[in-house]
């Protein structure tokens, strides 16, 4: 027993002590929150267009006019967009971001960003499209009798309550953004992930480096998933 705890500190002060190695993965714990940070931010700003434009494009279709077909054209682009980004490997995205629509950009961590938020932000359409339409119709309609404008009517009625409904679902895309940004060490962005691959290059003991990021990794998602859980209940409760 004396020789594994022996064997385990050991392991820690190779792993975590030496050359300062506790900087390395206190660089990744960094990036990694704000890649999941920031991707989550641009997600949910491109999925709440992506889903007013449809909810319009839809609507256009019941009141036929003149701006109808640029409504109907730019959803078509954009549900190919979703299409496209729910149809390919994250890791591809990432590399084409990377070395060729931003290459040469000296920012890694923006183009990670950018990248990851793209990404969400063709899920988190999906989640507020189904958020929107279950907000009942005479909502809207009241909205319109009282003299506001579609666009007022969708700001001030229909999006308040439809983000209310699927809060809960948006907390957990947050939290694949965040088990997602593992990939990064792709392109040579120092996550947590890519911190336990550069320690255990160096010290050439797998143990330490992986176990630990797992651990991290775990009580984050464990942490979220509790947050999301009481959010949940207090929803609930709410109605």
């Amino acid at each position: 027993m004396e020789n594994l705890w022996n064997d385990l500190v050991r392991q820690f002060t190779k792993t975590f002590i030496t050359d300062n190695r506790w900087k390395v993965f206190l660089t990744g714990f960094q990036n990694t929150l704000l890649i999941t940070v920031i991707a989550a931010l641009i997600g949910i700003l491109i999925g709440t267009v992506v889903s007013v434009v449809h909810y319009f494009a839809v609507e256009s279709g019941r009141k036929p006019g003149s701006g109808r077909w640029i409504l109907v054209a730019l959803d078509r682009v954009l549900a190919f967009y979703v299409s496209l980004m729910r149809g390919t490997p994250l890791a591809i995205q990432l590399t084409i971001m990377a070395f060729i629509i931003m290459a040469g950009f000296p920012n890694k961590l923006a183009v990670c960003c950018a990248a990851f938020g793209i990404n969400s932000g063709a899920y988190v359409s999906e989640v507020i499209r189904g958020g929107i339409q279950s907000v009942d119709r005479g909502q809207s309609e009241a909205g319109l009798s009282l003299g506001l404008t579609s666009l007022m009517t969708m700001q001030m009625i229909v999006l308040p309550q439809a983000v209310k409904n699927i809060l809960p679902a948006l907390c957990n895309e947050g939290i694949a953004v965040l088990k997602e940004t593992s990939i990064v060490g792709l392109i040579a962005v120092v996550d947590l992930t890519r911190a336990s691959d550069l320690v255990r290059s160096r010290t050439l003991s797998p143990y330490f480096p992986l176990i630990s990021v797992a651990i991290v990794y775990y009580f984050l998602v464990a942490g979220l998933s509790a947050l999301v859980s009481r959010l949940e209940r207090h929803l609930r409760h709410e109605k």
